[in-house]
């Protein structure tokens, strides 16, 4: 049986290839999207094998290797966790999706020289364009990010099909001097993008909230559908969900020397703390703002029932005046003294539309009607 499993993960290695045409760019779906080796910062040429570019950085005694993959299997990052030797509940939380955002440590086992390994978990989001809010639509996709860092190597695991790392490793290319810092620069570089991420989509949820704002408070209120608000208030919940718990692990990095970060990346991580605390203060206000909008469209449909059961009991009042009359003139009594007037009949008409008519001079007046 272990033979087997090791043929299998053997197979599964040599099918993990990697397109170096382009740094952040390779077909959705495959497990190994990038391989890279840097030294000093700079990019160094790599055939694409994680072993041997792992061998090339630990000869040469210094840089690091950077594998990044997407939606990896059990089976195919189980090469990847022996290569690092990292620990096995890092590695079935970095296979299943839906983490919660963390950062573990986990101390290098007893005869390894590798040093301790980091686990990072984050929560990626992206702002779904929509001309307009309906209510089985979604404002924030989440996807996973994981990120393992140890001394010599980083390793992203993804899942989703947003958050790619392209973008940000050319960036991080051309800046040598930063990258020359070594994996801890790129958890920093990773952390940086997600939480700027998230203040790009809590700026496009603003505009949500501010039309939100204005239909309840337009002309046709009453005609708001309420749920829109529950669905905004659901995805700004969603997004908390995902920035929230992030706050601790970045603020221990910004606070605490934790190998193999140092204290060197400290100042980076405090930034990313306080762009942090300026999104926690961004939802925490919009979340206040969709319960005041909330409470003030209810306010409104309270409102308008009332008028509407005030009119409606206006003119039942109004009715009820030629409706007396004539129950009255219909109980058939043999012995009625109008009965044989000649001008009873227009007399009556006259005292029932002058009634109709003052009555709703003094509805109207008092604003019922």
């Amino acid at each position: 049986m272990l033979r087997k499993l090791r043929r299998v993960i053997s197979r599964t290695y040599r099918r993990a290839t990697v397109d170096l045409s382009h740094p952040g760019r390779s077909p959705l779906g495959s497990t190994v999207v990038n391989c890279v080796v840097y030294e000093d910062g700079i990019r160094q040429p790599c055939d694409g094998d994680a072993q041997n570019a792992l061998r090339q950085v630990r000869k040469a005694g210094r840089g690091f290797v950077w594998f990044g993959l997407h939606e990896p299997t059990a089976i195919e990052l189980a090469v990847f966790a022996e290569m690092f030797g990292l620990h096995p509940l890092a590695v079935e939380d970095a296979v299943q999706a839906q983490q919660r955002p963390k950062l573990q440590r986990y101390e290098a086992a007893r005869g390894q020289t590798h040093g301790d390994t980091l686990f990072a978990v984050f929560r990626t989001c992206r702002y779904v364009e929509h001309r307009e809010q309906t209510i089985t639509g979604e404002v924030v996709d989440t996807g996973d990010l994981m990120v393992f860092i140890g001394p010599d190597f980083v390793l992203t695991v993804r899942h989703g099909g947003h958050g790619s790392l392209g973008p940000m490793r050319e960036s991080l290319e051309a800046r040598p001097d930063q990258l020359a810092k070594g994996p801890a620069a790129v958890l920093h570089a990773i952390a940086d993008q997600v939480v700027d991420d998230y203040l790009t989509v809590a700026d496009a949820v603003q505009h949500d909230v501010d039309d939100v704002e204005a239909a309840v408070f337009s002309e046709q209120a009453g005609r708001y559908d309420a749920s829109r608000i529950y669905l905004l208030k659901r995805e700004l919940m969603e997004l908390k969900r995902s920035a929230s718990p992030l706050e601790r692990p970045i603020r221990l990095l910004a606070t605490t020397p934790l190998p193999p970060t140092g204290a060197e990346m400290q100042p980076y991580f405090r930034d990313v703390v306080d762009h942090l605390a300026r999104l926690s203060e961004q939802l925490g206000s919009y979340d206040s703002l969709l319960d005041s909008i909330l409470q003030a469209h209810l306010a409104q449909v309270t409102v308008a029932q009332n008028e509407d059961m005030r009119k409606i009991t206006a003119w039942a009042a109004i009715v009820a005046v030629p409706t007396m009359v004539c129950g009255m003139y219909g109980m058939n009594f043999t012995y009625m003294p109008e009965l044989g007037w000649t001008y009873g009949y227009p007399l009556v008409l006259t005292v029932m539309a002058t009634a109709c008519v003052l009555i709703h001079r003094s509805f109207r007046r008092n604003g019922w009607l």
